[in-house]
């Protein structure tokens, strides 16, 4: 019965916040971006998107992969961090409310709604309901169960051996850990507490540990990322770390525990959830004056190691082993941010080889060909890389907005990477002519720097900054796009009349000829991408 009221009670907080991040979409990743500037304004929100999502490590997972894409400042990372540990207490103080007398009713109500009402968000809904009502069955169940235990006098012993400050902070740190959510691991203490068979003085301690046990997910989550990101879990260790250390000296000096007690007696999982919520607000208006300080302290603890050099092919942003839970809160949000991220960076690489390869045409030196054979590989490996990727996150359940993010990202990577498939083509053309001893005409020559011009455009205007109109984009590439089908045209009709005069070697005049081809289609692939956009939008 135990394990039964426990199943519920997880699956219960998960239909919650599955259905709560459903019903947000997006919208969680760009209030986290754009509000985050002023720290009173970032505590708030964060606060606010982890009470929606039910889950501080989903928020603080959230905050390490925009740290490590570039998105948010360590500095703006403090501020969501502390606000999230004030959001996660608000599943403690539902539990507090005792409504497990009509929880199958509001369970019915949710699974009505799910079953017979047509529209997603009446189901996203429905499922926040449900989840509500399964939690608190659950609850109940567990509560239920653990009553014999009150004569046991083998888990008495256990329990009061919590009133050991260090015992009772390893037990919450230990258990949370495992489960990764504190949420589930207080709404258990509630569960013990609720059925006699552990008492406030022991059950502060455990809180404290659980508080700290909850930064595992966000450590798991910084693994293979950059320094700062690794940095942002320091800042949501040491903020649980020192609040705990507050609170224990607190509990051990002054009669903290009986006060909490008064508050409301005889409810004990109330005051556990008011303890959690009275430890992380505290410790926010302590630590509040003292971010800026703790952020120095983070990059002495993790300092710089200097510019590394690119030797291994990697992702730099995108880390698929980060979403390989199908039902992993923030998931989905996170993966479209480092998505744009690394489709961005593979811009940069089509970039440098469109640059490199029209240079090369006019001057080619065997440092340029490896590093445009270098960046044709890298290419190839990032297309293959975030193909695999978004193909496995493409099953999870998702917004459809969302799924049609992905897809469009999907076909984005395929364009860039033909991109680079083309620039390699005119380095190609230009080894040839070098291995030849061919040159292009001089007139020729001026064509080949106006295709470089726009094809360097081109590949500017797509590499776009979030929350750019994307048909203001689309309108920009089809003119670039239209213009260098139009010098295409007029480029050929060129090199005929100077076959016809004989001022161009038949060889040269093919190779010419295939490199208009190629500069046709960087212009057709980008028009495709801006295409995406405008549809993702």
């Amino acid at each position: 019965m135990l394990l039964g009221g426990l199943a519920l009670f997880l699956y219960g907080m998960q239909m919650m916040s599955g259905g709560l991040e459903a019903a947000a979409g997006n919208k969680m990743k760009t209030i986290l971006e754009k509000l985050t500037a002023n720290r009173f304004l970032g505590v708030l929100v964060g606060a606010g998107i982890t009470a929606v999502i039910q889950s501080s490590s989903a928020t603080t997972v959230m905050v390490v992969g925009f740290v490590n894409s570039g998105l948010m400042t360590l500095g703006q990372a403090m501020w969501i961090i502390m606000g999230a540990n004030i959001g996660t207490t608000i599943t403690g103080q539902l539990i507090a409310l005792d409504i497990s007398m009509i929880a199958p009713f509001i369970a019915f109500i949710g699974v009505v709604m799910i079953v017979f009402l047509k529209g997603e968000k009446l189901h996203h809904l429905g499922s926040i309901i449900a989840g509500l009502g399964v939690l608190f069955i659950g609850m109940d169940m567990m509560s239920s169960a653990m009553l014999p235990l009150r004569d046991s006098e083998g888990f008495i012993h256990l329990m009061t051996s919590f009133k050991n400050p260090v015992f009772g902070i390893l037990a919450g740190m230990l258990f949370t850990a495992v489960i990764q959510s504190s949420s589930a691991s207080v709404g258990i203490l509630q569960a013990l507490a609720s059925g006699g068979l552990i008492g406030l003085s022991s059950s502060v301690f455990v809180l404290f540990g659980q508080n700290i046990g909850t930064c595992i997910t966000a450590i798991l989550a910084s693994i293979g990322t950059s320094r700062n990101a690794k940095r942002t879990t320091i800042l949501h260790l040491a903020f649980n770390v020192i609040g705990t250390c507050i609170f224990v000296a607190v509990c051990l000096l002054t009669p903290f525990t009986a006060f909490m007690e008064s508050l409301t007696p005889g409810n004990p999982a109330a005051q556990i959830a008011n303890v959690h919520t009275v430890f992380n607000v505290t410790t926010t208006l302590i630590l509040l004056p003292f971010g800026g300080l703790l952020v120095k302290a983070a990059k002495l603890l993790l300092p710089d190691r200097g510019e590394e050099e690119e030797e291994t092919m990697r992702l730099m942003y995108l880390k698929p082993q980060a979403f390989h839970g199908e039902h992993q809160i923030g998931a989905v949000t996170l993966a479209i941010s480092q998505l744009r991220q690394e489709i961005s960076r593979m811009l940069r690489f089509a970039n440098e080889n469109v640059n490199l390869s029209f240079n090369a045409v006019k001057e080619s030196t065997e440092k340029d060909m490896k590093r445009i054979l270098y960046n044709e590989e890298y290419l190839d490996y990032l297309n293959a890389e975030i193909s695999k990727c978004i193909s496995r996150l493409i099953s999870m359940e998702m917004p459809v907005g969302d799924s049609r993010i992905m897809n469009g990202y999907f076909k984005i990577a395929g364009n860039i990477e033909r991109i680079g498939d083309h620039s390699m083509n005119v380095a190609g053309y230009a080894q040839a002519l070098k291995r030849d001893s061919l040159r292009l005409s001089k007139m020729a020559l001026e064509e080949v720097d106006q295709m470089h011009s726009i094809s360097l455009q081109i590949m500017e205007t797509l590499d776009v900054r979030e929350g750019e109109d994307s048909m203001h984009l689309l309108e920009k590439i089809a003119k670039m796009e239209q213009l260098s089908d139009d010098m295409n045209e007029r480029f050929r009709q060129n090199q005929i009349g100077r076959m016809m005069r004989g001022d161009c070697p038949a060889q040269a005049s093919i190779l010419y000829s295939e490199m208009l081809t190629d500069f046709e289609r960087i212009g057709d692939h980008a028009l495709n991408i801006a295409e995406e956009y405008a549809k993702m939008s």
